[in-house]
């Protein structure tokens, strides 16, 4: 199972990685939330879409080398963490940004980070 979920959640890191990168004012313009952190920045959108590339990278080759698995998890984890004080200091709203947030960054940051722990055994 830990083998599905880095491949998987390795895969989505990876697609949103260029999505960032290639198409960096659709990806802006359609992800709920986005608009509201601020104006555009073509630098910064490229800069987290080269953490999600290495990211994304990282949980597939750790599905050999569960080091690097875990390694790869952190910055994830740490952004997932992050959004959590968003979500808070939003005034903890149930509405799509909190759904965005739990489906595209919370659920992968902590399903990867787990699997990438427990390939340790393997």
């Amino acid at each position: 199972m830990s083998r599905i979920i880095l491949w998987l959640v390795g895969l989505a890191y990876i697609i949103n990685a260029l999505v960032m990168w290639f198409i960096p004012h659709f990806w802006y313009e359609t992800v709920p939330g986005i608009t509201m952190m601020g104006p555009f920045n073509l630098h910064f959108i490229r800069d987290i879409g080269l953490a999600y590339l290495v990211g994304g990278a990282g949980l597939i080759y750790g599905i050999r080398n569960s080091g690097i698995a875990v390694f790869a998890a952190v910055w994830p984890a740490f952004h997932a963490v992050y959004h959590i004080f968003i979500f808070f200091g939003r005034g903890a709203p149930l509405d799509a940004i909190f759904a965005i947030n739990l489906l595209l960054i919370q659920m992968p940051a902590w399903a990867s980070l787990w699997a990438a722990w427990s390939r340790r055994w393997d």
